[in-house]
């Protein structure tokens, strides 16, 4: 029996809300309220009609209430089974989805110091949904769980084993809704079930990351302990010569703040053109004759090629390289530009549209099935 699936992705000041359908896999209405703490804004959609207004949202709380009022008032709070929350990161824990109690709030919690950009507001997401829907289950879809598949070989770094043992730094992978999802639909489209395919899907959006897909489970994947490694992306560095950091800090004086805004929020696509993080407005001023605009998209190019190469040892065989993402499923330029940079593997190209709201949903009906 098909269930009706509150699908919340909870931002450090945003709430992104969708109610889906998981017999047709379709949302009936979907939407975010944006600017949580100042301005708040909400934005939604049922049927074509778009809501756009003000709203009284100083905290994740409010911004649920303002949620449920407003599902309320689409007459879209009847029948919803379950609450699943997109939650970053759940370490070495967690392998699947799973229903929401004091133990995984607690783990939650703990791997907040491995994603403290991510973990504290899908914490504040889940109390608030708990406050605001006290009637429904609350189910936690991780990003990394698809990920801990990877062998030994292929998540530890080459550091002292014990930073390992003691603290458990390691590769850990995001985005793995995302890639879980375009593996299963992919072998929809080739008439395969996932466990006859190896596949490296590259999800290109303002984060990035590519993972190679060995038989319907991740073998390997681009981003590390953070979601900073790999490729270069919208306003993340990606991959760096580790002695940058140590000669900023010693050089320069940056000191731990600074050295995070600047990895996390100043450099990419954005500070590479000094102009914006948005793919779009690079390839537009690009075309204009911006120099930095056409420096800041050649870097990207190539380091997703060379990122989607390095994946290539974890795979006995490449049925298909697969794109998805914003950036992935609708610039033709930037999948040309990346091809180019691979044109001696032959590669099997797909474009598959991702959908981790679905996923999300799909998982929050498995796991409520699970312990009926």
């Amino acid at each position: 029996m098909a269930m009706r699936i509150l699908v919340l992705n909870c931002g450090s000041s945003s709430v992104k809300f969708a109610v889906i359908d998981t017999e047709t896999g379709t949302a009936s209405v979907s939407g975010s309220v944006e600017e949580i703490g100042a301005g708040a804004r909400l934005k939604a959609e049922k049927g074509g009609e778009v809501c756009k207004r003000s709203v009284d949202a100083p905290n994740h709380v409010s911004a649920l209430a303002v949620i449920q009022s407003y599902l309320k008032e689409t007459d879209e709070n009847h029948g919803i089974a379950a609450v699943g929350h997109r939650v970053v990161h759940g370490g070495e824990k967690f392998s699947k989805s799973v229903l929401i109690d004091s133990e995984v709030l607690r783990v939650i919690e703990e791997c907040s110091t491995l994603a403290p950009l991510h973990n504290p507001p899908n914490l504040q997401g889940i109390a608030a949904a708990q406050k605001n829907f006290p009637e429904l289950a609350q189910v936690a879809v991780f990003d990394t769980a698809f990920h801990r598949s990877l062998p030994d070989y292929a998540y530890l770094y080459g550091l002292p084993y014990n930073l390992y043992e003691e603290y458990k730094i390691r590769r850990y992978g995001f985005h793995g809704s995302s890639h879980r999802f375009v593996a299963m639909k992919t072998a929809e489209l080739l008439g395969k079930v996932p466990e006859e395919l190896c596949l490296i899907i590259a999800h290109l959006g303002n984060g990035c990351s590519a993972a190679a897909v060995k038989f319907g489970e991740s073998a390997d994947t681009t981003l590390g302990l953070t979601p900073m490694e790999g490729m270069v992306m919208g306003t993340r560095c990606g991959s760096i010569d580790p002695g940058i950091i140590l000669h900023l800090n010693k050089t320069l004086g940056y000191d731990f703040d600074k050295l995070s805004k600047l990895l996390n929020k100043e450099s990419g696509l954005l500070g590479l053109s000094g102009i914006s993080s948005d793919m779009r407005i690079l390839l537009g001023k690009a075309e204009s004759g911006d120099e930095r605009a056409r420096i800041a998209i050649e870097v990207f190019c190539y380091r997703a090629a060379k990122e989607i190469a390095s994946l290539m040892p974890a795979l006995p065989k490449i049925d298909a390289l697969v794109f998805t993402g914003g950036i992935g499923e609708n610039s033709e330029p930037v999948r040309k530009k990346i091809l180019t940079h691979l044109e001696i593997f032959k590669l099997n190209v797909m474009i598959v549209p991702t959908n981790e709201e679905l996923l999300i949903a799909m998982d929050t009906e498995k796991v409520l099935k699970a312990v009926v």
